[in-house]
């Protein structure tokens, strides 16, 4: 009995609190945003006449530069850029059309096995072997 009364509190608790974060979140963001358009590349204007010039691929030399935390952050913002094009080349491809800069997604690839080259690295050079081996795990589940 005092059990599923300490669980009930703690679940109560819980839906509270989600739906506390829930509404302040939902107060924060923009109103019609679609969460799947960021699946797909912003239009541009017509009136653009100049070529949209895309950048490189990370180096393996800056990003050993970077914090296990900021090469985490981009990473996932490396994955979301690879679905963005990806997606963006499937529907293309599903009305055959050509997909445009096709020469991005190996960019983003190439950037994102260089990271995990990085993480590796770093996973070797640490001292101690159980830490070690937590991090080849994590890197190898990327």
């Amino acid at each position: 009995m005092l059990l599923s009364r300490t669980l009930g509190r703690t679940l109560l608790a819980a839906a509270a609190r989600s739906k506390h974060y829930a509404t302040t979140a939902a107060a924060g963001s923009r109103e019609g945003h679609n969460p799947l358009q960021e699946f797909f590349e912003a239009d541009r204007s017509p009136d653009d006449d100049k070529p949209v010039v895309y950048g490189r691929s990370w180096k393996a030399s800056e990003l050993r530069l970077k914090s296990w935390d900021n090469l985490h952050k981009l990473w996932y913002v490396l994955l979301k850029e690879k679905n963005m094009l990806m997606t963006q080349r499937q529907m293309l491809n599903a009305q055959n059309l050509r997909f445009p800069h096709p020469e991005r997604i190996p960019k983003v690839r190439k950037s994102m096995c260089r990271i995990k080259q990085v993480l590796t690295e770093r996973a070797i050079e640490e001292p101690d072997p159980r830490r070690s081996a937590d991090m080849k795990r994590m890197i190898n589940a990327l």
